[in-house]
């Protein structure tokens, strides 16, 4: 079992940045590709960002790319997401995912234990 929670979210202008982490327990996160996704009001959980277990594979959603980067720490068994150039439409709930296998799925089924979210605000 992996616990999974996500802190460093808050409310932030246009054009600014936050950088999220997801520190995993219960069991080793170093083994598990890592994933973020997002949900808005009234709207369904979306890729986000996705990296390998070893880190040396990325995958990112088209809109957040040379915005948002991911990285991961297995030595303190946390993921980052490093989020520059925010925008209004980047604003929704952030949730942490781990998935077995270490390859970084794009599809939130692949991901089998979840954080409970970190809300991210972008005012105009």
């Amino acid at each position: 079992q992996v616990q999974l929670v996500e802190s460093g979210g808050g409310l932030v202008q246009a054009g600014g940045s936050l950088r999220l982490s997801c520190v995993g327990s219960g069991r080793t996160v170093s083994g598990y590709a890592m994933g973020w996704f997002r949900q808005a009001p009234g709207k369904e959980r979306d890729f986000v960002a996705a990296i390998s277990w070893g880190g040396s594979v990325r995958n990112y959603e088209d809109s957040v790319k040379g915005r948002f980067t991911i990285s991961r720490d297995n030595a303190k068994n946390t993921v980052y997401l490093q989020m520059n150039s925010l925008k209004p439409e980047d604003t929704a709930v952030y949730y942490c995912a781990a998935a077995r296998g270490g390859y970084p799925s794009t599809r939130s089924d692949a991901y089998e234990f979840w954080g409970q979210g970190t809300q991210v605000t972008v005012s105009p």
